[in-house]
């Protein structure tokens, strides 16, 4: 039976996917008339093939190209200089001393470990932080970034939000998780396409234009998918400007320490806000700084006025999780959690993760010099002036697909290139491809 219906699903997705991916049920009255002659099952027979998710789809394409040479930059992780997966040292050393302790595995509580939720917030806010100071930080411990994105975004919609502003470009995540949640997702301008910069003039335009009260979102550092952050000036202006409109800011800190190579550089903008009274709303990611991609260690926080909202937002956030999830996953957060509490391994994390950005850096240096080298008149400026994982080449949708059908090179469609994935040995093959 499970064999049957996997081949009527995959028969009926080669149709319906390219129409709709949308579930309509059938009554279950109409439904029990009919003869399902082909095997098909009565519940799930009318369920259309889903469409597959671009990156993992170009993962699936790039293991089964058999090229020798074939290269990878369209996933989000980061790989060493010989292209493999790689886990921090200091991340093994607190693995070990773990595996010491003779740890149980019991649940969590719903808000998490909140140990390593405090340090997560020193690491973000700093130590010196007065919301910490004053303990009027609502805080858990989440899914990653994805996860908090998500708690957040139904927390907004139970408590009267109807709509989220989000950048023009930005991950392809965020649409599908705040529309899953409840709320519109609008947008104001971001990148200029023409000139491969920030398109702040129309930024700026766009969020004056913004209805007050409303939750905009801002990526902390390190913008993804084009890599270009506004400058602390510019950071300032947005600061005055969301102040004076009473709207809600909220930071997506995924690349906090990986961008730069120094954490509290990477938080400037987050630390800004705060100092200038933002009650901000923030969520955070340890899967690109510490390697830590399949242990979902993330936190969520709410900046507030005072004790009394702090435990009002927290029971609330609370409640959003229970039902979705109960509670979080513990071992990713005991690893955080065990470096971030030791002074010396806090410092191998530090030089740790500036190697790691240091490198993605060298790889801007070396494929836009050699981008230049081999010939090409066009201008790759863009690529050391973007920042963190990504360039955001400018490459268009034919491009990237010659690429990947005449040159094994792997990239997302709108030519966003993983750095990350790009090595000393193949940077120029990358190069001449282009």
């Amino acid at each position: 039976m499970i064999h049957q219906l996997s081949r009527e699903l995959i028969r009926r997705g080669s149709s319906s996917a390219r129409t709709s991916a949308t579930v309509s049920f059938r009554p279950a009255a109409a439904a029990a008339g009919r003869c399902f002659s082909s095997g098909g099952s009565i519940h799930w027979s009318e369920i259309p093939m889903g469409p597959p998710d671009a990156i993992i789809g170009l993962t699936e394409a790039y293991k089964e190209d058999m090229f020798e040479h074939k290269v990878n930059v369209g996933v989000g992780a980061y790989r060493s200089d010989e292209g493999a997966p790689y886990v921090l040292p200091c991340v093994r050393e607190a693995e070990s001393i773990l595996m010491g302790q003779n740890l149980e595995h019991e649940y969590s509580g719903i808000a998490g470990d909140p140990d390593f939720v405090k340090l997560s917030l020193e690491f973000v806010y700093g130590t010196d932080s007065k919301p910490l100071i004053e303990k009027r930080v609502a805080a858990v411990q989440t899914l990653s970034g994805t996860g908090g994105l998500r708690v957040f975004g139904e927390f907004l919609a139970r408590h009267g939000h109807k709509h989220i502003y989000l950048p023009n470009p930005t991950w392809g995540n965020h649409i599908p998780i705040f529309q899953n949640a409840g709320l519109e997702v609008r947008k104001y301008r971001y990148y200029d396409t023409e000139n491969s910069d920030l398109d702040y003039d129309n930024m700026i335009s766009d969020i004056k234009d913004v209805p007050e009260g409303s939750c905009v979102l801002f990526h902390a550092c390190a913008h993804n998918p084009t890599g270009m952050d506004p400058t602390m000036e510019q950071w300032a202006e947005l600061s005055q400007i969301t102040k004076d409109r009473k709207i809600m800011v909220f930071f997506d800190c995924a690349y906090q320490g990986f961008a730069s190579g120094n954490a509290p550089q990477d938080a400037g903008a987050i630390r800004m806000f705060i100092e200038e009274g933002h009650n901000l709303a923030l969520v955070q990611s340890f899967s690109k700084n510490f390697g830590l991609y399949g242990q979902r260690v993330g936190a969520l926080s709410v900046v507030t006025a005072n004790d009394a909202e702090k435990a009002a937002v927290e029971s609330q956030l609370k409640i959003t999780i229970r039902p979705m999830y109960s509670n979080p996953p513990r071992h990713g957060a005991r690893i955080v959690k065990t470096v971030l509490s030791d002074p010396r391994l806090t410092n191998d994390f530090i030089d740790q993760c500036k190697g790691m950005a240091d490198r993605i850096n060298d790889m801007r240096i070396k494929l836009r010099g050699t981008l230049e080298e081999v010939g090409s008149t066009h201008s790759w400026e863009h690529i050391t002036k973007q920042i963190g994982m990504f360039a955001y080449s400018g490459l268009q949708k034919d491009q990237v697909l010659a690429l990947r059908d005449n040159h094994h090179i792997y990239c997302t469609l709108d030519g966003r290139i993983s750095m990350a994935g790009g090595t000393s040995k193949k940077i120029e093959d990358m190069a001449k491809a282009i």
